[in-house]
């Protein structure tokens, strides 16, 4: 019988996808196995994200301080590199003792409104879960940066004649041989080193949290950045396959050319160990499907546990959609930062 020809892209990219076998996949067993693997991924891994830039010094100003009852938020702006500064907020808890260190968290937000969704009341009566808030509520220090083309870093949108400006500052960038996503990675970076100079944060307790596109920044600074001791990454953990090849559910401000050929994200995340790692996931979450996060998160667990530390990896299923849920996650951090004091 001849083949059916086909004349779609999408069926294309769906057959070709199925067909791959990612090169750097883990499949190992033991923790010598997973050592390997990791070295690795992780050289590829770098490889594929091209030079961060070149850092330069942060010269942090705060620009405006509010009282929102339970903490101080600072309006702060930084230099990340030469020709780019970031604004973001910091959450200080009133709670706070003199001369105390707490942990801190880097708190990513979503591919939506930019760090104003995260950092107080207002954006939780929005609709927001303004997850920075609420852990400063709970004692942790936390930032909150805008990240590339999002919030205050948002451009004229009529710039972009109607396209999405995360693909339009992708395309920008490959044209000069920059990742974008690597510029946000490299922005996240760059806030924690001001993280851990301020006076009330113990440097050696740092954590990362985010939903959605939140979700996939904390998994590749957590994967890329030991400073980060532990990590909360919702709503994001699914296959390549189904999320993006099969439902184009990604945009230029979360995408690395060739990863897929060499990993899938469950072999991103387990880059993470042997650092403690909660996986939270909404059951009726559409863009990214339980089912495909099911599949991914048993990869991840094989790989924690050939590491040693598969008591290091949890999952909170949740009943819901794509949005971050607190119910693990608090006490996750609980244990993990403020049980290392």
């Amino acid at each position: 019988m001849p083949r059916t020809r086909n004349f779609s892209n999408i069926e294309y990219f769906n057959r070709l996808c199925a067909r791959q076998r990612p090169l750097l996949a883990f499949r190992g067993k033991t923790k010598q196995d997973w050592r390997t693997w990791r070295r690795t991924l992780m050289a590829r891994l770098h490889d594929l994200l091209g030079d961060f830039p070149k850092p330069c010094p942060l010269r942090p100003e705060i620009v405006d301080r509010e009282d929102l009852g339970d903490v101080i938020r600072e309006k702060v702006v930084l230099d990340s590199e030469r020709d780019m500064s970031v604004p973001a907020y910091v959450l200080i808890p009133k709670s706070r003792r003199r001369g105390e260190r707490l942990p801190a968290i880097l708190s990513s937000h979503g591919h939506g409104a930019g760090k104003i969704a995260q950092v107080g009341p207002d954006a939780q009566a929005a609709g927001y879960r303004g997850h920075a808030y609420s852990f400063a509520c709970r004692g942790f220090v936390t930032i909150a940066p805008d990240y590339r083309r999002f919030g205050e870093r948002a451009d004229d949108p009529g710039h972009y004649a109607g396209r999405d400006p995360c693909n339009v500052n992708f395309i920008k960038g490959s044209l000069l041989g920059i990742n974008l996503l690597a510029l946000d990675i490299w922005d996240a970076m760059r806030c924690i080193d001001y993280l851990r100079r301020r006076p009330e944060v113990d440097p050696d307790r740092v954590g990362a949290v985010g939903n959605s596109f939140g979700g996939t920044m904390t998994m590749y600074i957590a994967a890329l950045d030991d400073r980060v001791k532990c990590a909360v990454v919702s709503c994001y953990l699914n296959t390549f396959e189904q999320y993006a090849i099969r439902q184009a559910n990604f945009c230029g401000s979360q995408f690395l050319p060739s990863l897929r050929k060499y990993a899938e994200v469950a072999d991103v995340c387990g880059l993470i160990a042997p650092r403690p790692l909660l996986i939270v996931a909404g059951k009726q979450d559409d863009g990214f499907p339980f089912e495909a996060t099911m599949k991914a998160y048993r990869h991840l667990r094989r790989i924690y546990a050939a590491a040693g530390v598969g008591d290091r990896l949890e999952l909170d299923a949740f009943d819901g959609g794509h949005r971050f849920n607190e119910a693990k996650a608090f006490p996750w951090f609980d244990r993990w930062l403020k049980g290392a004091a």
